[in-house]
């Protein structure tokens, strides 16, 4: 359409320039009433009405007028219609035409059988040569004859109070009642007044209105009189009278500009006081001109506009009693043009569009009148955009004046414009063009046909040739007009064709002379469109039972042609599953629906061409049935002696097949089998149920109820009731003994009740541990008296406690402690444990879980969760001491752990999540003993982050075949944080140079590959790549280099390239001091062979540098052994010593180590954090000589060193265990996971620095002091641990504080190693010769798991002075003094009370 519009504007510049207009749109668009300049076209002529006819009442034998004024230049020719006919005046006796073009109606005829006067007129003016227009049509409504419908009625009324006296007549006579009191003309006033319908209203009455009253119709010739009715005045009553209506409000629909009376006419005693509403809000009456309260409370509206519209309510109050009554008010709205037509130019077969806005109420109706006569719609007149008038192909004869007549049920209105068809201008002097030749359609269809042809013969080249091609169907001369939109374009498509109809297309050619000769006439059919058939009507669905609907439906008023069969496409409301089954006659059932649930319907006929339009979708919901599962997690909760109350929740989603409208409980006594009670109770999830008997067992189930009936009920449960009303406002007292009987893998627990048995005891929680209590917890019956602790370890100390708790809280705990037996004891087991009944642990009654979870994504890394509690009152306050447990996780990797956290509100802030991640949320409630089950999941996924990791594994190569084309290849970034949406390739030739001086090449989308061309041959280039994603830039990428080959040998090509990039330049620029290069020529990407001078070169190296290398460790060896063979056999005596001396104390029976109570060695501190830091590099780091050799850091990184040192985690093995001196002569081998850093990141960046000297033996007996002491520091290291800093940290594996003495326990079987720590064992080392330089060791996320280094706890190693000590005195004796042994013993036993104080503070 637009471009058809653009070709047509073409045209009319074209037309436009042979007219001379200074306005090119001026010649095809609207335009004002100037003609085109430069023409001898004529302008637009004014021609339009001064006066129109207005709707006009008379009564029979009255004259009237109705006004018609036309203003032309010439004066325009006046005619009257009447109902559409024109009137003869020239014969009329009773009408005339006046000089100024009214009509004159002298004697105006009115009967029962004949109204001959009565109808519509029109004024119709004409100027010859020029059009026609016509005015608005006015209605002329003859009164009827004299004639009451009601008479007043006499009647009496209360001094002060109001009445009504009726006289009710036709509509039209109204204007013409009048009122009589006592037969003298009655005057009104704001207390007498007459309603729109005739009745008189006298508000206030006096004693002075009391009389005789009449109405009289005064309608030409003699009056009509109505029925006299007298009037009494009575006395103020003694008693109140009853409020009553003596005329209520009614509807009224009424015009704009029109006035309105509601009337509200009361009586009663006390006089009542009237108050009007509108639209249930308080009416302003004072100091308003458009609203007024008449006498007596009526309400008058004056020049109503739309704004009035609404609901007025009379409020009557006199003190004793109100009553109101209320009326709509209707507003309607005669049609108003918000847009008039505009005159306009045209030329010969162009479309135009004449305009026409108009708004009104009703929505008004548009009709379009051409010259006086109707615009019949057509092929080549069509109605657009509702309104508007489209003519096509225009032609001399549509020249004249349109009019728009919009009209509604309350009035009419007419707007005009004129068209003037102009005439072509004459062509200038010059050659025209002949006629294209070789028109063709050379693409037809059913609704457009596409022409193409060639140039002229008299201009073969044709550029500046526009052509304009001129249509009609076959037998109509009325032709269109298309233009090709650019000089010298050979083709158009003609759009909107008919199917199946002849066209006639010619060809014109154009230059700037002027139109050429026209091509010969082209007769082109289209093709006929295929009949499918249209939609089935009358389609209407209903449901037979809960799991069957049907569906019917009628015969496609357009099927054209045989309907074949139908398809009925059905899905459940809610899901994209729609499934379809064929049918062939007008109805089908549908079975195995879901129950009481919604289904959408729709019906696609088919005929021989395919299937046809679909109807609209109709929704049906089966009915509803018995719920078809049974409540869920039904509990019970003994209140006293004579109540129980259970609570549960509802059966599981789309088992209840309808609206849950409550809950049938049943209940009877368990001891036998008695009467069963049944209690039909709300759609509340609990109920109390009272009036039970003291110290009696009852059995309840639950079954849901819908309007069909019940449903599936609970199994039986029991509770029994208290034998007397104890009281649970305070918390349990202490049991009043506890007993404890060690056997080799379980504790039996005996106990009694607390001595005060007037306080409800619910059950006894029972804590157990090594060393600690508060390791496991077990909750059994008020009932039980014992209980068998099992699967313990033996041999070892444990500690238990026992609380009595009830509703209000558990009590104050009773403690005692036991060490289970060796797996070597064989002493019976009492008899009193054998037959001891064994009671299993009852599961508490569970809480409702949270319901409404709901996750708010707040920012990249925060998620808020919200939920609410049925359990809590509606207002959703807790005031009890529950909490909540909020548990989230996402599902990448697969394997990922929950994470919880406790809140005591209905929220919780979840942060430090992954950017663009999906979580799923869920909440669990607890209270007491009580907990729910884990609510319903809610999920969110985080907001997208910039990229924080650059694309990764950058390669270039050459392409082959072409030396200045490179290829680029990577791999998205491991943190891209959200879609990948492109990337920067940044290339150079000088990597130092600014970033904004390198050049860009940029890669829209997530392509991994990308081609640079044109590149200077045998040039070393530097390539990085930074990813971007809908919040912006990541990193850039390290820079690799890649030289172009040379151009005069493709087989160089790969020496240049392993030469210049290392291969495929997939090498970073920042190369540590850890890298050898690779052998040239290895990562040739096509594996040719280097040349020879090449490859002679590359020996000579190799062997010069192999040769250098023999000697200097040669050197270096001779050196070494000379220093170390005086002290070699020493030193391993010194070790041999130590170990003998482990391997002895860990035998021997004599040596007991000291007594402490609780295990330490079984301890953990558990990280704060678990960061989510991807697996550590483990990297081959050289470990500096001594502290001196250690590059200082600036102060940030110095300060992560300090919050990060000794931040590892982890059970030791046996293995793993060091003897004293080793672990005091020795430093362990150290593993340095570098934390988010590349392989090839240089070790000079480490941070390893104070905290660790080299592993060697030279450092054993060096002068070294500690920088500080872990002891004061590891507690608070392992609380702070910054698992967010992405500096590269070495961490040392210390061994267990415990473990280096020797200790004489057999290590138990199953070791407590968290397999979700890996570890490194630590090394004993012997003394060694070489001092070791670097050490390699595994990555820690051999588990597949994503941990950080842990925070661990580190007691402080002996200083370097003892240390020292200890190795010079293992050189002169190879075992320990008695004395010695003492002292080290000593010394443990103080470290050992340091640790413990530190653990229980």
């Amino acid at each position: 359409m637009a471009a058809r519009g653009a070709r047509r504007l073409l045209g009319s510049l074209w037309i436009a320039l042979l007219l001379g207009q200074p306005d090119p749109a001026g010649a095809a668009a609207r335009s004002s009433s100037q003609s085109p300049a430069g023409s001898t076209v004529r302008t637009f002529t004014p021609f339009y009405f001064l006066v129109e006819p207005v709707d006009t009442l008379s009564v029979r034998g009255a004259f009237i007028i109705l006004n018609c004024s036309a203003y032309c230049e010439p004066s325009p020719k006046i005619e009257w219609k009447k109902d559409g006919t024109f009137l003869n005046l020239v014969s009329d006796d009773r009408r005339q035409l006046l000089p100024d073009g009214s009509l004159l109606i002298n004697s105006v005829v009115h009967s029962k059988h004949n109204k001959p006067d009565e109808g519509y007129y029109q004024c119709v003016a004409t100027v010859e040569s020029l059009g026609t227009i016509v005015s608005r049509t006015a209605k002329l409504t003859v009164a009827g004859l004299p004639r009451f419908t009601s008479q007043p009625e006499s009647t009496s009324v209360y001094r002060g109070n109001s009445i009504i006296l009726n006289c009710e007549v036709n509509a039209d006579l109204v204007p013409f009642v009048k009122w009589e009191q006592d037969r003298q003309p009655l005057f009104l006033d704001d207390r007498i007044f007459t309603l729109p319908s005739g009745a008189l209203i006298i508000s206030n009455v006096t004693d002075g209105d009391g009389g005789l009253y009449r109405c009289v119709i005064e309608s030409g010739g003699s009056p009509k009189y109505s029925d006299e009715a007298e009037l009494k005045v009575l006395p103020d009553p003694e008693s109140p009278l009853n409020l009553v209506f003596l005329r209520q409000p009614s509807s009224l629909t009424k015009v704009t500009g029109q006035s309105a009376v509601f009337p509200c006419v009361t009586a009663g005693f006390p006089t009542p006081v009237v108050r009007w509403m509108k639209n249930e809000e308080e009416l302003t009456i004072e100091g308003s001109e458009k609203i007024l309260l008449l006498a007596g409370g009526s309400l008058e509206i004056i020049d109503i506009t739309e704004d009035d519209a609404g609901t007025y309510a009379c409020i009557v109050d006199n003190g004793n009693e109100t009553i109101e009554a209320q009326a709509d008010l209707t507003v309607q709205a005669p049609p108003e043009f918000l847009k008039q037509p505009d005159n306009i130019y045209a030329h010969e077969s162009m479309d135009i569009v004449f305009e026409c806005e108009v708004t009104g109420k009703p929505t008004p109706t548009v009709k379009w009148i051409k010259n006086g006569d109707m615009v019949i719609p057509s092929d080549y007149f069509k109605i657009v955009k509702e309104h508007n008038l489209q003519v096509l192909g225009l032609v001399k004869s549509d020249e004249g004046f349109y009019q728009c007549i919009a009209e509604n049920d309350v009035g009419n209105a007419q707007a005009g414009a004129q068209l003037i068809i102009l005439e072509h201008a004459p062509a200038t002097t010059g050659p025209l063009p002949s006629a294209p030749r070789d028109v063709v359609a050379s693409l037809v269809s059913t609704r457009f046909i596409k022409l193409t042809w060639r140039t002229p013969a008299s201009d073969p080249h044709g550029d500046n040739l526009t052509y304009t091609v001129f249509y009609t169907k076959e037998g109509i001369n009325r032709e269109r007009v298309e233009n090709t939109s650019h000089p010298g374009e050979m083709q158009v498509t003609i759009q909107n064709l008919m199917p199946e109809t002849v066209y006639v297309f010619r060809v014109v050619a154009q230059n700037k002379h002027g139109p050429g000769e026209s091509s010969v006439p082209l007769k082109v059919a289209t093709q006929p469109e295929v009949q499918l058939p249209g939609p089935a009507p009358n389609i209407r669905a209903y449901a037979n039972s809960p799991t069957s609907i049907t569906v019917t439906w009628d015969t496609p008023l357009s099927g054209n042609g045989e309907i074949q069969n139908y398809k009925l496409y059905y899905m459940e409301k809610g899901t994209d599953n729609e499934q379809d089954v064929d049918v062939g006659g007008h109805s089908y059932t549908i079975n195995g629906l879901k129950k009481y649930t919604e289904y959408s319907f729709r019906v696609v006929a088919y005929n021989k061409h395919g299937p046809g339009v679909s109807t609209q979708d109709v929704v049906v919901q089966t009915l509803s049935d018995v719920p078809s599962a049974a409540p869920q997690n039904l509990s019970l909760e003994v209140r006293n002696s004579k109540s129980i109350m259970i609570h549960w929740q509802p059966p599981p989603a789309g088992t209840h097949n309808g609206q849950i409208t409550g809950y049938k409980i049943r209940y009877r006594k368990a001891s036998r089998k008695s009467e069963v009670t049944e209690s039909i109770g709300g759609t509340q999830l609990f109920q109390l149920i009272e009036g039970l008997e003291r110290g009696t067992e009852y059995s309840f189930r639950v079954a849901a109820l819908t309007s069909n009936g019940t449903g599936p009920a609970t199994d039986w449960i029991s509770a029994e009731t208290f034998e007397s009303d104890l009281d649970e406002t305070r918390v349990p007292e202490v049991p009043s003994s506890l007993h404890v009987r060690p056997l080799v893998t379980s504790i039996v627990v005996s106990w009694t009740p607390p001595e005060n048995q007037n306080i409800v005891v619910r059950g006894y929680a029972i804590g157990y541990g090594i060393g600690s209590p508060h390791a496991q917890t077990i909750k059994v019956d008020y009932k039980q008296r014992y209980y068998t602790i099992e699967n313990l370890d033996p041999s070892s100390h444990y500690v238990i406690t026992l609380k009595a708790f009830n509703n209000v809280g558990e009590g104050i705990p009773l403690y005692e402690s036991a060490v289970t037996r060796p797996h070597t004891d064989t002493s019976e087991v009492d008899l009193f444990v054998i037959n001891a009944p064994y009671t299993p642990v009852p599961d508490p009654s569970p809480m409702m879980p949270p319901v409404g979870v709901q996750a708010s994504i707040l920012s990249h890394d925060t998620i808020r969760i919200t939920w609410a509690d049925n359990s809590l009152p509606k207002n959703q306050k807790i005031t009890d001491a529950r909490y909540y447990t909020v548990r989230w996780k996402t599902n990448i990797p697969a394997n990922t752990k929950y994470k919880t956290a406790n809140t005591t509100t209905l929220s919780y802030l979840v942060t430090s999540l992954k950017p663009n991640t999906l979580y799923e949320f869920s909440v669990m409630v607890t209270k007491g003993r009580r907990s729910s089950t884990w609510s319903m999941t809610a999920h969110g996924t985080t907001f997208e982050l910039v990229p924080t990791s650059p694309p990764k594994d950058v390669t270039v190569v050459s392409k082959e075949g072409k030396p200045r084309t490179i290829i680029v290849n990577w791999q998205p970034p491991s943190e891209a944080n959200g879609k990948i949406t492109g990337y920067i390739i940044y290339y150079s030739t000088d990597v130092n140079a600014e970033i904004h001086d390198w050049v860009i090449e940029p890669v829209v989308g997530n392509r991994l590959t990308h081609q640079i061309q044109e590149l200077t041959l045998d040039t070393p280039y530097y390539f990085k790549i930074q990813a971007r994603n809908s919040k912006g830039m990541g990193p850039m990428s390290e820079a690799v280099q890649f030289r172009t080959p040379k151009a005069e040998s493709s087989d160089k090509m790969p020496n240049d390239q392993a030469l210049g990039s290392s291969g495929k330049g997939s090498r970073p620029l920042d190369i540590g001091p850890d890298y050898k290069p690779p052998m040239s020529g290895s990562n040739s990407p096509h594996g040719s062979p280097t040349s020879p001078l090449d490859s002679n070169m590359l020996l000579v190296i190799i062997v010069s540098v192999g040769v250098i290398t023999i000697v200097i460790v040669v050197i270096v060896a001779v050196f070494c052994t000379r220093r170390t063979t005086s002290h070699q056999k020493k030193k391993r005596a010194a070790c041999k010593s130590v170990n003998g001396s482990h391997k002895y104390k860990g035998n021997s029976k004599d040596v007991k180590p000291p007594d402490l109570w609780i295990h330490h060695e079984r301890l953990e501190l558990k990280p704060i954090d678990k960061s989510p830091d991807p697996n550590p590099i483990m990297t081959d780091t050289p470990i500096p000589r001594n502290s001196q050799d250690i590059t200082p850091v600036d102060n940030s990184m110095d300060s992560n060193i300090h919050q990060r040192r000794n931040s590892y985690r982890g059970h030791e093995s046996e293995d793993s265990m060091s003897t004293l001196a080793g672990r005091r002569g020795m430093r362990p081998k150290m593993m340095m996971p570098f934390d988010s850093q590349p392989p090839q990141q240089s070790v000079r960046n480490t941070p390893s620095t104070d905290t660790m000297p080299a592993s060697s033996s030279q450092t054993c007996c060096a002068d070294h002091q500690e920088p500080e002491s872990a002891t004061a520091s590891y507690l608070a290291n392992a609380q702070e641990e910054d698992s967010g800093q992405s500096l590269p940290t070495a961490h040392v594996r210390p061994s267990h504080p415990l473990k280096s003495f020797a200790v004489p326990a057999v290590p138990p079987t199953s070791s407590t190693y968290d397999p979700a720590l890996p570890s490194t064992p630590l090394l004993t080392q012997q003394a060694s010769n070489h001092p070791v330089h670097s050490v390699k060791t595994a990555s820690i996320g051999t588990l597949g798991r994503t941990r950080p280094p842990m925070p661990v706890v580190v007691p402080s190693a002996p200083d370097v002075q003892e240390t020292t000590r200890m190795l010079e005195d293992s050189e002169r004796e190879s075992n320990y003094e008695p004395d010695e042994l003492t002292k080290e013993m000593a010394h443990l036993e103080g470290l050992m009370k340091d640790l413990n104080a530190i653990t229980t503070a």
